[in-house]
């Protein structure tokens, strides 16, 4: 399995079109402490391979059995299962719950041409929602009309209808590659970012020092001009060079990015408040501005400022509106 469910659509799509069969299971519901949050696909192959999570582990069989049966007979499943507290404490809950699940046999019950659109909806960065009316099995894709499911995250019902949100994928543009970006790029990693460290000193921003990354070593903005951030965006200043830090806030601030933090002090930030607002920035663009970057946890190592960014970036995204700087 794996826990990259960006890849769940696109990897029933290819297995449904190279002629092995392909089901998506989608969590619909839950009730009390649930392995796994709704929205969340496991991808099940006619040949019973599978790809992604419903369950963390506790259902996954009882559910590959019914997607083959669903490839069979091409029919769609409303599934429901409790989850015991001893099946939860395997996967690291506390107690149990209830989970009710959606099979859909590809190309029988979901069209492969509204599969296709979405992947490449996905593909596009562009939000689209998987409506399903389970009482008439009416399947729909829309990208307007729920703009706080959109901007939360966050699927489910609404009546007879299931809303499945597919955001595009996070990502986290991260300006210097310095000690702090280190841990900052692996930690968005884990927590599910796409990161990009954007640095023209190529000495800073070297696969000796980010094995594995993407690097950038065009001027910020210029570079911040092709990879667009969007409102799935976060932007991270850390170089305390206004030379560089500077024209990738300006890039930051004319964009729709949900976060923008910047590494420096009181004193430092006041004064690139007083330039910014020398380039004509006004105050609500200022006050989008996190500054000093972080939340105060009285962190001194780079991993541990590395956590406090982290954090506050997840609570801009995450929490009630409002939260945050």
């Amino acid at each position: 399995m794996t826990t990259d469910l960006q890849d769940i659509p696109r990897i029933a799509l290819d297995w449904h079109r190279d002629g092995t069969g392909a089901a998506l299971a989608t969590v619909v519901q839950t009730w009390g402490s649930a392995p796994r949050p709704v929205g969340s696909q496991l991808a099940i192959s006619g040949a019973g391979d599978i790809m992604g999570s419903v369950s963390g582990g506790c259902v996954e069989g009882a559910v590959v059995v019914e997607a083959m049966d669903a490839l069979e007979d091409g029919k769609p499943r409303l599934l429901e299962y409790g989850v015991s507290d001893d099946e939860a404490f395997a996967v690291g809950l506390a107690c149990g719950g209830t989970i009710r699940i959606l099979v859909e046999p590809v190309g029988k019950a979901m069209p492969e041409g509204l599969l296709a659109e979405l992947v490449e909806a996905r593909h596009n960065r562009r939000a689209v929602a998987y409506e399903v009316n389970t009482d008439r099995w009416e399947r729909r894709l829309v990208y307007d009309g729920h703009e706080t499911r959109f901007l939360k995250d966050r699927s489910g019902f609404e009546d007879d209808v299931f809303v499945a949100i597919h955001n595009p994928p996070l990502r986290m543009a991260v300006i210097g590659g310095v000690h702090i970006a280190q841990p900052l790029v692996t930690m968005a990693r884990l927590a599910g970012f796409d990161p990009v460290v954007i640095d023209p000193r190529e000495a800073f921003a070297s696969a000796a020092r980010f094995p594995g990354e993407v690097l950038v070593h065009d001027w910020p903005d210029e570079a911040l001009a092709r990879l667009a951030p969007d409102h799935r965006s976060a932007v991270v200043t850390l170089t305390h060079d206004p030379k560089i830090d500077d024209p990738a806030i300006e890039a930051a601030l004319r964009s729709p990015c949900f976060y923008l933090g910047c590494l420096g002090s009181t004193r430092t930030h006041a004064k690139r408040v007083a330039r910014l607002a020398e380039a004509g920035f006004g105050e609500d663009d200022l006050t989008r501005i996190h500054a000093p970057v972080g939340l105060d946890i009285g962190g001194a190592s780079p991993a541990e400022i590395a956590v406090s960014i982290m954090a506050e970036i997840i609570l801009r995204l995450r929490g009630p509106k409002g939260r945050g700087k």
